[in-house]
């Protein structure tokens, strides 16, 4: 048994390189002087105690390594490169249009009780302010035209389109903003669902249902 100087695998004797990393492996060779065999890169005999080279010693045949396996040489070019080369690459695909978003396609509405009148919200607004005119915010929902308007304020209320989902929010009028008949603290802000009552100012004289289409 021979072993590998490189990776110490125990190859078999007469073995000319190793099984597992293919390194060249010493030989057996006989002492010159007891005959007891050993390994060619030994500087003595275990034996005998003989230095090497050992007079008269004999190495052990080596098996002459297989020869490389033939290069196998590549394959003619196609016939059809040229026209490969010269025919041009297919078009990209044209991209999807994106889908329009939540925000431009949920639209909502406010029916009016008093008079079944129906308030479009506006669409592609994100803030979306209930009043009076006025000079310091205009109203994008305009109350005044409302049957009882004067309980509303001018900067009354704002309702908000946040991807889909309506909220509104009291800014400080001066009658209040009722949902669903409890009054809504100004600065809070209530997520608005469809069939939400909104009263702006006391007494539920301007009544507002959330609508959804």
């Amino acid at each position: 048994m021979i072993i590998c100087p490189n990776c110490e695998h125990q190859n078999p004797d007469g073995a000319v390189q190793c099984e597992a990393c293919y390194t060249s492996l010493p030989q057996l060779v006989n002492c010159g002087n007891c005959g007891q065999p050993l390994l060619s890169h030994a500087t003595f005999c275990g034996e005998c105690g003989a230095a090497y080279p050992f007079e008269g010693s004999t190495t052990s045949e080596a098996q002459p390594s297989p020869p490389p396996p033939p290069m196998t040489p590549p394959p003619p070019p196609s016939s059809n490169l040229a026209e490969e080369l010269t025919t041009p690459p297919p078009p990209p695909p044209t991209p999807a249009a994106s889908a329009p978003t939540q925000l431009q396609t949920q639209t909502a509405s406010l029916l009016h009780v008093q008079t079944e009148a129906k308030l479009e919200l506006p669409q592609g607004l994100e803030i979306i302010h209930l009043g009076k005119p006025n000079e310091q915010i205009p109203p994008d929902l305009d109350i005044s035209g409302l049957p009882n308007s004067d309980v509303v304020s001018r900067i009354h209320a704002n309702i908000r389109n946040e991807a889909g989902i309506f909220y509104i929010e009291d800014v400080g009028s001066s009658n209040g903003t009722y949902i669903n008949y409890t009054v809504l603290p100004p600065g809070n802000r209530h997520r608005l669902r469809p069939g939400d009552r909104i009263s702006l100012g006391k007494g539920d004289l301007v009544t507002l249902i959330f609508q959804l289409v």
